[in-house]
């Protein structure tokens, strides 16, 4: 079953005017983790969102380091969701924070390699070109600074946030969120915070498990 992806045109992501100002704007977040037992709402973001995960080989990548996090780092995943140029996840687990940053790591050093071995040249210099110039040891720089860590302590702020990432696609102009974003979730907490139910966009469809 195939997925449906946007496609967009890489190297438009940004006008040739902003790429003069963008380097000072790529900062590191002022949100930080809190502990532990409390779940955070995260985002990462391709620099100068260039539409890296219009291409399921890359999403893929995400999703199965997700997958490991699960199974190998005992994070919970609450929600997520892919789009052409970043993604927003919620997560509650030990070391968050340090799970986070090895994921990035991991993701960038996967997809970079793979972007090589696929020879897309065009998405690599673009990665090049809006890399932050204090970074002297990559060539490529995939992901902007920072996860923009919120602290989720209510059960309304975990509403707003679980809304937030099951509509994102549809506020991004689609009509249907699976063109915009075939991976995405939405995990309902049911009674004694278990998920009841999950949706999920994949191959074109939404399919609702129990």
């Amino acid at each position: 079953m195939s997925l449906l992806v946007p496609r967009l045109r890489p190297g438009n992501a940004l006008s040739p005017r902003l790429r003069l100002t963008y380097h000072n704007r790529m900062t590191r977040s002022r949100y930080r983790f809190g502990e532990d037992h409390y779940p955070h709402f995260m985002t990462a973001t391709v620099v100068a969102w260039l539409p890296v995960f219009s291409y399921p080989c890359f999403a893929d990548v995400i999703l199965n380091s997700w997958r490991f996090l699960q199974t190998q780092r005992e994070i919970k995943l609450l929600a997520i969701v892919i789009l052409e140029n970043h993604l927003h996840w919620i997560a509650v687990g030990p070391d968050l924070a340090k799970r986070v940053g090895e994921l990035k790591s991991f993701t960038a050093t996967s997809i970079l390699r793979e972007m090589q071995q696929r020879q897309y040249q065009t998405l690599l210099q673009e990665l090049t070109y809006y890399k932050l110039r204090q970074k002297v040891d990559p060539t490529h720089q995939l992901w902007q600074e920072g996860s923009h860590p919120q602290i989720i302590e209510t059960e309304a702020v975990m509403w707003q946030k679980l809304e937030y990432i099951h509509n994102n696609p549809l506020r991004r102009g689609s009509a249907s969120p699976t063109i915009q974003s075939p991976f995405a979730s939405l995990h309902r907490a049911g009674e004694g915070g278990r998920a009841s139910k999950t949706v999920r966009a994949q191959g074109g469809a939404w399919v609702r498990e129990q």
